[in-house]
């Protein structure tokens, strides 16, 4: 019986380390999503920041950062974000008159997320000044 229960002891140990092992990637947007609100083309510069951290045991890379469309611009980090540390995927919308409803996709190393690709969203309104 003691022998069973040291395998049993080791088993769950072993998968608790596994779970805990690369980096992992936690945005603070609620939902993956900015909501812009309503805003005013010519005042409003279209610019949002989406914060995240490496909540994970390694370093976290961002490898591509694309748009579902031309007219919305994500820029990434280029160095790796050490465990524990922050960085921001900057967005720019081009502000022209309409809904805004756009998805940026973020492929990374992360663990926690599958294939280590995550969606992000930006929605809201621009009207005319």
């Amino acid at each position: 019986m003691k022998k069973f229960l040291g395998i049993v002891a080791m088993t769950l140990v072993g998968a608790a380390s596994y779970a805990q092992t690369g980096p992992k990637i936690e945005f603070k947007a609620e939902n993956n999503t900015i909501d812009y609100g309503t805003v005013v083309k010519g005042v409003d510069t279209g610019v949002r920041t989406f914060e995240f951290t490496n909540t994970g045991d390694e370093p976290l890379v961002i490898t591509n950062v694309r748009s579902s469309c031309g007219c919305t611009v994500p820029s990434k980090p280029e160095a790796p974000i050490m465990p524990g540390k922050s960085d921001k995927i900057e967005v720019k919308y081009n502000m022209n008159p309409g809904t805004i409803s756009k998805t940026i996709t973020v492929e990374s190393n992360a663990k926690n997320i599958e294939n280590g690709t995550v969606a992000l969203y930006i929605k809201g309104k621009v009207v005319e000044s």
